[in-house]
């Protein structure tokens, strides 16, 4: 049986966790926040206090870490995975980090004789909830066959998009389409709204027309019914869409859009809806407009 450390029980990372279990693996946590362990440890986890803790003697640690500045604590601070690693061991981040650091710390792995995949995911919550997440990973190919197992219990789909970092660019490539997806949602609701379209008679047109989209399945009906409990938090689609553009300058290409989509996610920001679901965003549009887009739908 494979032992794994998982490293991070947030809104992601918590049901990944329990997905292995469920898949039989031997799984030790760990939270900075102690008391998210509980719940995995009543499903059979052990509970580890730091790192290190976790990670030592695994066949495989997975981190779940919501930004550069944890992951790198979580690698080379005081009580970190790097201190604890065996030779041969795996590490698969499914982190949305910038790619840089990526590269660093697979090198960092290698040195110490281990192995690191970049496997960042999509389908926020409720695929993680469901083991239907998909998995864009970097690294090589022959590892991620050795583990596919492990990506077996937690997701749909696998793909390989190349060496390390390349699925964290994936993933920010991909993110940044998912933020100016939001933005545009929003702004049709708005338009059609505002013009007295009912919002579900519009969001049924998008749904069957050619502006359909991922996020109007997954966010339509959250915005028409003014529910933005969180799958995928506003905050973290704003650090995302950061990472993104900083990619973009540093590679050169123009992103006019990404732009756009990452001020209005900085505007639900300041507004205080970080801690909603990403479809907040919406928001920042009922205000200009002067009313909710779901207001008199049955």
């Amino acid at each position: 049986m494979k032992q794994i450390g998982f490293i991070g029980l947030g809104t992601m990372g918590a049901p990944m966790a329990s997905n292995l279990l469920r898949g039989g693996f031997q799984v030790t946590v760990y939270n900075r926040t102690a008391a998210k362990c509980e719940p995995l440890v009543a499903e059979g986890a052990l509970s580890a206090s730091t790192p290190q803790d976790a990670a030592e003697g695994k066949d495989v640690i997975m981190t779940m870490i919501s930004n550069d500045d944890s992951i790198r604590e979580v690698f080379y601070g005081q009580g970190g995975i790097l201190e604890a690693l065996k030779p041969g061991a795996v590490i698969i981040d499914s982190s949305t980090i910038s790619p840089g650091l990526v590269r660093e710390i697979a090198a960092a792995v290698e040195e110490r004789g281990g192995k690191f995949l970049d496997a960042p995911v999509t389908g926020s919550k409720p695929a993680a909830v469901e083991g239907t997440l998909v998995f864009m990973v970097g690294g090589s190919a022959e590892v991620i066959e050795e583990h596919r197992d492990i990506f077996d219990s937690m997701g749909r789909l696998l793909l390989h998009m190349g060496d390390n970092g390349s699925g964290a660019v994936a993933k920010l490539a991909h993110n940044a389409m998912v933020g100016i997806h939001n933005v545009a949602l929003a702004e049709g609701f708005s338009i059609a709204v505002k013009s007295g379209v009912p919002a579900d008679k519009f969001l049924e047109l998008v749904q069957n027309g050619s502006a359909g989209s991922k996020q109007t399945e997954l966010k339509g009906r959250k915005i028409i019914e003014n529910d933005f409990s969180n799958q995928f938090s506003l905050a973290l689609m704003l650090k995302d869409l950061k990472l993104a553009s900083s990619l973009s300058d540093s590679t050169g290409v123009p992103s006019p859009m990404l732009g756009l989509a990452k001020s209005m996610f900085q505007a639900g920001y300041t507004q205080g809806y970080g801690d909603e679901d990403l479809s907040a965003v919406v928001k920042c549009y009922e205000e200009w407009i002067g009313q909710k887009i779901g207001a008199g739908q049955e």
